[in-house]
């Protein structure tokens, strides 16, 4: 990565390093800058990071496919887990030296993480950085994507694309917990892994996904979750059982597209308009962790901190595993953001200071 440096400030021995994504570039091109740790503000608290993750949102922000990123440069980072190393005025001390997460969308991949205390989730006793680090965005899309959009109920089946991936992987098994049967898509290599927690794997690059799942559940599946978009949407929604949910989270088919970057959203979302409007009892939703935050930001904080818990609180249990894929040092994010895309690991990719 290339480096740039600020002056540093003369108050502070230590300073604060981050990865700042440039413009539209390959990942060797993101940057290292240094330079004086943020002072809290009325309300804020300075998060010395421990674990963030590498995620395909970050995927999407280096090619400027994001559909909301901020302009260029920023530093990316969709959530991380640290310890908390000072507090501005109005928030209470003894949250100095807790360990916390938070779900941040950019700002993450920084030594040191100026954010609103309001936004900070005590992680349980027992459940250390990384792998807490892995349960933070994955595992708040999961758990609302299982139980506020789809609402499973033990008994029932459930497609799950992508089994074996960060998102996949956390859903997986927090459906397994609450008594769900779950298909799980994933290359062959994978499928013993998912046959050991409880899912019957289906091979996407060799099997005919549609048959296949239509034999493992002759009546359709309750739910289908789909990351990928693109003309195998219409497969998931074809495959629901009626009454069935389709929760759409992703359009990983268009990654490398060229062109808007919001039309594959606006094209996603009026599909999705489209087919609730046929009056075959399906339902097909699109999920963002961030829906309602601009309408209130404080049921928005409740409800993330609720959900949030319950993730972590399960991965303090062991109802979920945490698969951390690799971890390497921030000053490494090329490389890490190399890996993430490569499709070849299993579980999140994780960097640390």
């Amino acid at each position: 990565m290339n480096a740039t440096t600020n002056p540093m400030n003369p108050t502070h021995t230590e300073q604060r390093t981050e990865v700042v994504l440039p413009g539209k570039i390959e990942p060797e091109d993101l940057q290292l800058r240094r330079g004086p740790i943020p002072a809290p503000g009325a309300g804020q608290v300075v998060v010395r990071m421990e674990a963030t993750g590498v995620s395909f949102a970050e995927q999407q922000m280096r090619r400027g496919r994001y559909y909301d990123q901020p302009p260029f440069p920023f530093v990316p980072g969709y959530d991380l887990v640290g310890t908390v190393q000072a507090a501005g005025t109005g928030v209470d001390g003894a949250l100095i030296g807790t360990r916390v997460a938070a779900l941040t969308k950019t700002g993450g991949w920084a030594s040191h993480v100026l954010l609103d205390a309001a936004d900070v989730v005590e992680v349980p006793e027992g459940v250390g950085a990384a792998e807490a680090e892995t349960a933070v965005v994955n595992g708040i899309t999961a758990w609302q994507m299982l139980h506020r959009k789809a609402r499973i109920r033990s008994g029932q089946t459930i497609l799950v694309h992508g089994a074996n991936g960060g998102v996949g992987s956390l859903l997986v098994q927090l459906a397994l917990t609450a008594g769900v049967r779950v298909i799980g898509t994933a290359s062959a290599r994978h499928h013993d892994t998912l046959r050991a927690l409880g899912v019957t794997p289906v091979d996407y690059r060799t099997e005919n996904i549609p048959a296949r799942v239509g034999q493992l559940a002759p009546g359709g599946v309750d739910a289908v979750f789909d990351h990928v978009g693109g003309p195998g949407l219409s497969d998931s929604w074809h495959l629901l059982a009626p009454g069935g949910t389709l929760v759409s989270y992703g359009s990983a088919a268009t990654r490398d597209d060229t062109g808007s970057k919001q039309w594959p959203v606006l094209k996603l979302l009026g599909r999705l308009w489209m087919w609730n409007t046929l009056p075959n009892g399906r339902h097909a939703c699109f999920f963002n962790v961030w829906a309602g935050k601009a309408l209130s930001e404080n049921r928005f904080r409740a409800r993330l901190r609720t959900d949030l818990t319950q993730v972590l609180t399960a991965l303090q249990r062991g109802d979920i595993t945490a698969t951390v894929a690799a971890e390497l040092p921030l000053a490494r994010a090329a490389e890490a953001l190399r890996l993430a895309e490569s499709g070849t690991v299993s579980g999140k990719v994780v960097l640390v200071p």
